[in-house]
């Protein structure tokens, strides 16, 4: 699973990556800062499995547990700036927007403070709402754009969902999806001889299946912040609206990774471990401490909700020994498995081997040792075992 991190520049986007990632990058109070894109890990949090079951511990081997918290790594890329008329080669132009070609999911950062405008550039009064826009209507152009530059080909096709997907599944765009948003459109997919204005039409409704969007309200700790966050949950949902601060969390995550506070990403408090701070370092801690308490930081919630709300994860953990819930080297819970809500016990055995699948003969539920089969739909923190005939 891929994230991409988008906006328009200069709005905390490399800061927000680095607090999601703890990854070193090039931070500047400058457009542009980013020219390639950064790649880095970020972490999915949820309660773990073992607490529920009693046990003293799990053996995670992808990712890690901390005091009964199981963290799922994440994919993440920070993308350069994007400018109006990116989609016509403005700005990065193209190289930025294809970076994005294989993400599952888009965090669209907008500046809450209102302190830059779409461009970049130091002001008063912005409104996020604009960015968020322009930031969209750039990706549905980018979209657009591909789709009119391969139009004569398909208008050729009987079968132009098929010719649309052999373009489009760069893009993460399935058959159905291309379906789908062609009939929301009101278009035919057979011999798709489609105008300019059906194809963004087109690119509108499919860019919203294969690149659901979430929007970080960054900086929400700048003073004004609530009235901007208030206009971004009215135009976009406040299920699709995370107010956040990239900068407050780095900040914490760098202290307790130097051991000066003990801090759990996510929490909305922390400890101190340093025994004699300065009293510049007490006021800093004091306000963080403060703003925690009332708001939090919301990194960790913005990558949760983009991961199990907006992306619809589940979490599945399987296992080869349904009585004491290991793998066969006796390691407890060693994987937990990020799938789509819907997916089955077969599709769950794709996801461990080919061959385990091809052989699937039935599944187990670890918990109430009931057979299952393999269209079984599996529920959130299922336990399951995979009986096959075949050996990975």
């Amino acid at each position: 699973m891929l994230i991409g991190i988008v906006g328009a520049p200069n709005k905390g986007k490399s800061t927000l990556f680095s607090a999601m990632t703890m990854d070193e990058v090039a931070i500047a109070d400058y457009p542009f800062t980013t020219i390639r894109p950064n790649l880095g890990i970020a972490y999915a949090a949820r309660k773990c499995v073992h607490t529920e079951l009693g046990l003293p511990r799990c053996d995670a081997r992808s990712g890690m547990c901390l005091k009964g918290t199981r963290l799922f790594p994440i994919n993440v890329t920070d993308v350069a700036g994007l400018v109006e008329g990116a989609h016509e080669g403005r700005g990065m132009g193209n190289q930025f927007l294809n970076d994005l070609s294989g993400a599952d999911a888009l965090v669209l950062v907008v500046d809450a403070s209102g302190k830059t405008d779409s461009s970049g550039s130091r002001t008063e009064n912005a409104n996020p709402v604009d960015d968020a826009n322009m930031v969209t209507n750039e990706l549905v152009g980018w979209l657009a754009g591909v789709v009119k530059k391969h139009m004569n080909t398909v208008s050729k096709r009987s079968d132009g969902a098929d010719a649309l997907y052999e373009i489009l599944s760069s893009f993460r765009a399935t058959k159905p999806q291309i379906e789908g948003a062609a009939g929301e459109a009101g278009l035919s997919t057979s011999k798709p001889n489609w105008s300019d204005e059906n194809i963004e039409a087109f690119a509108k409704r499919l860019f919203m299946l294969i690149k659901p969007v979430i929007i970080a309200a960054n900086k929400s700790d700048a003073q004004g912040s609530e009235k901007n966050i208030g206009l971004l949950e009215k135009v976009f949902g406040k299920e699709h609206v995370v107010p956040c601060s990239g900068a407050m969390e780095l900040a914490l995550r760098k202290a307790a990774k130097i051991n000066f506070i003990n801090y759990l990403p996510g929490s909305n408090t922390f400890t101190l471990l340093e025994q004699h701070p300065s009293t510049e370092r007490l006021n800093a801690l004091k306000h963080m401490e403060d703003f925690l308490k009332e708001r939090g930081t919301n990194v960790q919630e913005l990558v949760n909700r983009t991961t199990f709300k907006l992306l619809d994860n589940i979490v599945v953990y399987p296992v080869e020994d349904e009585n004491q819930f290991t793998d066969h080297f006796g390691n407890v819970l060693p994987d937990g498995v990020l799938i789509k809500r819907g997916s089955t016990a077969l599709e769950l055995a794709e996801r461990i081997h080919t061959n385990i699948a091809k052989g699937m003969l039935y599944a187990i539920d670890a918990r109430s040792k009931r057979r299952l089969a393999k269209d079984y739909v599996l529920n959130d923190n299922d336990i399951i075992k995979i009986v096959s005939a075949a050996k990975s």
